[in-house]
């Protein structure tokens, strides 16, 4: 082969990689979209066995807030305590955290999202802010292993 066929072959054997790795990107970062929209099904229809299945048992939940004095903290919630307040709410409440944009990157066995969110309770709004997620694959669904979030009432737009 001459070096011009070489040079052809190889760049064909590259653009084939690329497009391959580009569609399991996608494909991944699908899957955890997915895997997020079902998380926040069952939230919303206070569905904790629904949630369950996309968690990790050992999740995270981290909530980064100004206190009264305008100090930064992080506060952590028990996934026990959260998922029993979404058991528990009054079935006359109504729950609706509306995520704006999903911004996720993906790589083999792990994934981050960035989801904007305005968070409304019985269709008023509350406030609004971003979560973070942390996903990994666990061979054959992606699980959520942790969540940030921020939460303020101005400057929402």
């Amino acid at each position: 082969m001459n070096k011009f066929t070489v040079c052809i072959i190889t760049v064909l054997l590259i653009s084939i990689q690329s497009f391959a790795q580009d569609k399991k990107a996608k494909d991944y970062k699908e899957e955890v979209k997915a895997t997020i929209l079902e998380f926040f099904d069952g939230f919303h229809k206070g569905d904790t066995a629904k949630m369950k299945k996309t968690i990790d048992p050992q999740m995270v939940l981290k909530t980064v807030v100004k206190n009264k004095v305008g100090k930064i903290r992080i506060a952590q919630t028990d996934i026990d305590k959260f998922l029993g307040a979404i058991q528990n709410r009054p079935a006359e409440q109504k729950w609706d955290e509306r995520l704006l944009s999903f911004t996720i990157e993906a790589d083999g066995s792990i994934a981050n999202a960035w989801t904007p969110y305005e968070f409304y309770l019985n269709d008023n709004f509350s406030h609004c802010g971003v979560n973070v997620f942390q996903l990994y694959h666990d061979g054959s669904s992606w699980r959520i292993i942790a969540i940030a979030d921020t939460r303020k009432r101005e400057g929402c737009n």
